[in-house]
């Protein structure tokens, strides 16, 4: 590095500066990198293979895939899946496989932002990575099962990276503090409690950890006070892509939160996705479906407030609508649960699709004209109301069918009800069974 460029380098943001160059400078990833574990030992043995490097912003992704260059002395190239093409990836392959010809040299092509790598790219790059032509190392901050291509998937080993407590990110600060590559080469000393006000609103990203202390200690003179720290740390907004993972994981805890009767949690995971910008309709919409799947007929009301609450979405709009969507949202925690409606129409059509368009018995056909009782629709059918409101017995179903149940009440809340009354139709002996 010339003295110019190492000028402009230490003029680059504090948490490119502060990238650790090798395993030991590594902070948090111990699942991955601590002793003994395996992305180490393959470190430390050479024997490295394609992977994916998956986790949130400033987890060390980009850091961990420089260490492994470094560690392993391999010819390291950076690929932007957003800038580059395929063209370029050409060039990067022939150079691989030149540098593997005549020097025995491996090379790790690093992919930053795999999951926007389009299909032409993966294509391109696949048969190099089957070859051993480049070491793939992809990141990403998207699920690879979904946002990478599942033939180049199976090539490469997924290591997920885990945001970085709090604790590590205070570690991170006080390095930078005191390392020349940081802010070292200037005597200073953070207020008690300013390091771990950032590293808390952080919220596990170094490089946004980094990104505060460097524009505090910019600002200030040799003492970071807390007043000054707080103030560079105010509300950032929340880690979510309302297209992406996240956004999925954290509709299903809110389902899950529901059905699980722990209006506490659910509304946590409500306001979780209201506060990150999600549409107020998607979430009405997914109460809707609950309080018919996992509610049902143990409380009828669940779809009637849900249905309401997204009417008051409608007619009132944000925030105000908030009130109806907690409400609806506890309501639907705190009532009983059934699926037995849920569970009673998946199997109706299972029978269905096994059974194909069985016909309809006799007595429960049509018959407007005269020529049709002669055939005999209808024959036999018996009116309930003429018999106290439910014809014992009687049977429903095409005759193959016999007597299968579809529909089981539970025990919870009304539907209790519905089970006695239920089983009173159903199991009530006709009168020449009596007999």
């Amino acid at each position: 590095m010339s003295l110019f460029e190492h000028a402009e380098k230490k003029r680059g943001p504090l948490a490119d500066r502060m990238r650790p160059r090798t395993l030991g400078e590594v902070v948090g990833q111990r699942h991955l990198v601590g002793p003994g574990k395996l992305l180490r030992r393959i470190i430390a043995g050479d024997s490295l293979s394609s992977m994916i490097l998956w986790g949130p912003p400033g987890t060390g992704k980009t850091t961990l895939a420089n260490v492994i260059a470094n560690e392993t002395k391999a010819r390291f190239v950076h690929f932007s899946a957003v800038l580059g093409g395929v063209a370029e990836l050409r060039k990067i392959v022939a150079a691989a496989r030149e540098q593997r010809a005549m020097y025995s040299r491996p090379t790790l092509l690093f992919v930053d932002e795999i999951h926007r790598f389009n299909k032409s790219q993966q294509d391109a790059l696949l048969p190099h990575v089957e070859d051993g032509t480049v070491t793939l190392i992809g990141a990403t901050t998207e699920n690879p099962s979904f946002a990478v291509n599942a033939a180049l998937l199976s090539r490469a080993r997924v290591f997920r990276l885990e945001s970085l407590t709090a604790e590590d990110l205070v570690v991170v600060l006080k390095h930078a503090l005191s390392d020349p590559r940081g802010l070292g080469d200037a005597p200073r000393v953070a207020e008690e409690g300013a390091l771990e006000t950032i590293a808390e609103a952080a919220r596990g990203d170094a490089r946004q950890a980094l990104g505060v202390l460097e524009l505090v200690a910019s600002q200030s003179g040799p003492t970071l006070r807390l007043e000054d720290v707080a103030a560079a740390s105010a509300e950032r907004p929340l880690l979510y892509d309302k297209s992406g993972e996240e956004h999925f994981n954290v509709i299903s805890a809110l389902i899950k939160s529901m059905r699980g009767s722990d209006p506490d949690a659910a509304i946590y995971w409500m306001m979780r996705m209201v506060e990150a910008g999600d549409d107020p309709r998607y979430v009405l919409r997914r109460m809707i479906i609950f309080a018919s799947e996992d509610i049902g007929n143990a409380d009828p009301r669940a779809l009637q407030l849900a249905m309401s609450a997204d009417q008051a979405f409608h007619r009132l709009g944000m925030p105000e609508a908030l009130f109806a969507m907690a409400q609806c949202c506890v309501y639907l925690s705190c009532a009983p649960k059934s699926n037995a409606s849920y569970r009673a129409f998946t199997q109706a059509r299972e029978a269905i699709r096994e059974h194909g368009a069985l016909p309809v018995p006799m007595h429960l056909r049509n018959a407007p004209v005269a020529a049709m009782k002669e055939w005999g629709y209808g024959a036999g059918y018996r009116y309930p109301h003429d018999e106290g409101g439910f014809a014992a017995g009687a049977s429903y179903l095409p005759e193959r069918l016999g007597k299968k149940r579809f529909y089981i009440p539970t025990d919870n809340g009304l539907e209790s009800r519905i089970k006695t009354w239920m089983e009173r139709v159903r199991e009530k002996p006709t009168s020449s069974e009596s007999e």
